[in-house]
């Protein structure tokens, strides 16, 4: 057995990652041993609430402090001698400036970095995304781990250089580091938000630009779970970049139909059937609306949401499989399901 650290919990993926550090998880690959924690230690900011992280792994460390202030990260990492790290603490939409991106998203990871090395923790397992690899107006484009670096905006530059300093580390024999690169979470543990976009579809809010099949490469959490687990049991895995996903993209027409008719047929509710339907030339505009802030160093997260949704953003797990036995078992139908059920067994309505 062996001592977890985790960044990002209480979070959408650090609770539901919890819970499969403190019990097997139902596609670990048959006949493989997965990784045993006997102590799990989590970075919390002040005042969080820990309330769910308790409920799930009663035994959990927590120290208080913010990825950004060295000397927390520093207190997270003290005595962790052989340790692995999953790292999955970050800032999609900051609450007004870009900087805060750079801060969590990099300065933050680099924190990690040198207390860890620092500490003699073994491996970082680190979460990035699909924003370095950037987007294409193209609905055929697959992006795999060859295709090349085009952040999107600042949150796909912060991750670029998140991404840049955890493969140097690796490189000059700090410690060992692995990269997935999840792409948008669905499932249990959701944020208020997503429970939003649910009911956006059942109001017939739900918006689609252009002809709605752009596809998008969708993360069900339970999925990347199972990827952060194997990319922390696997040697071979250092060093190394996977993309982390469903085992096929999905059209934002399929995405929003599939919804809809699990919200009336399998839970009963009453829906619009409607769509709010946009040009594609309303994400070109949002796309120029949104650089201009950013490049003001503001951000406007409607704009930003908007700027994607006629784009594709869809990638191959091909090297995931194979590299890491990673086979996804949950997909939009049943995984939309679950997250339904979770937000109604938690008091998110509806």
């Amino acid at each position: 057995m062996a001592q977890a650290l985790i960044t990002g919990a209480p979070g959408w993926l650090g609770n539901r990652f919890l819970h499969f550090l403190t019990r097997p998880h139902p596609d670990y690959p048959e006949g493989a041993e997965q990784p045993g924690f006997d102590r799990i230690r989590c970075l919390v900011l002040p005042g969080a609430d820990t309330t769910r992280l308790k409920e799930i792994a009663p035994g959990v460390e927590l120290v208080e402090g913010d990825i950004r202030d060295p000397a927390a990260v520093g207190r997270l990492c003290a005595g962790a001698e052989g340790a692995t790290a999953f790292h999955l603490a970050g800032v999609i939409h900051p609450a007004k400036r870009i900087g805060e991106l750079f801060e969590i998203n990099t300065e933050g990871t680099r924190h990690l970095i040198a207390a860890a090395s620092a500490a003699g923790v073994k491996r970082i397992v680190a979460t990035s995304s699909n924003s370095p690899a950037g987007a294409s107006r193209d609905p055929s484009t697959v992006f795999d781990e060859s295709s090349p670096y085009r952040p999107y905006m600042a949150y796909g530059r912060s991750k670029k250089l998140m991404e840049d300093d955890l493969n140097a580390a690796d490189r000059e024999g700090a410690l060992e580091t692995v990269i997935l690169r999840p792409c948008w979470f669905y499932g249990p543990e959701q944020p208020p938000r997503q429970t939003t976009f649910f009911q956006m579809i059942k109001d017939g809010k739900a918006p689609i630009v252009g002809s709605g099949e752009s596809k998008r490469s969708m993360s069900y959490v339970d999925n990347t779970s199972l990827g952060l687990l194997l990319a922390a049991g696997t040697p071979e895995a250092a060093g190394e970049t996977y993309w982390i996903a469903d085992e096929r993209p999905y059209s934002m027409n399929e995405v929003v139909d599939t919804v809809e008719e699990l919200l009336e047929k399998e839970f009963g509710m009453q829906v619009a059937h409607d769509r709010m339907k946009l040009p594609g030339v309303a994400s070109e505009v949002a796309l120029a609306v949104d650089g201009a802030l950013q490049k003001a160093g503001l951000y406007q997260q409607k704009i930003h949401v908007l700027s994607e949704m006629n784009k594709t953003i869809a990638c191959s797990v091909a090297k995931a499989r194979d590299q890491l036995g990673y086979r996804p078992s949950v997909e939009l139908r049943e995984g939309m399901r679950r997250s339904i059920e979770w937000c109604l067994a938690n008091g998110q309505e509806i």
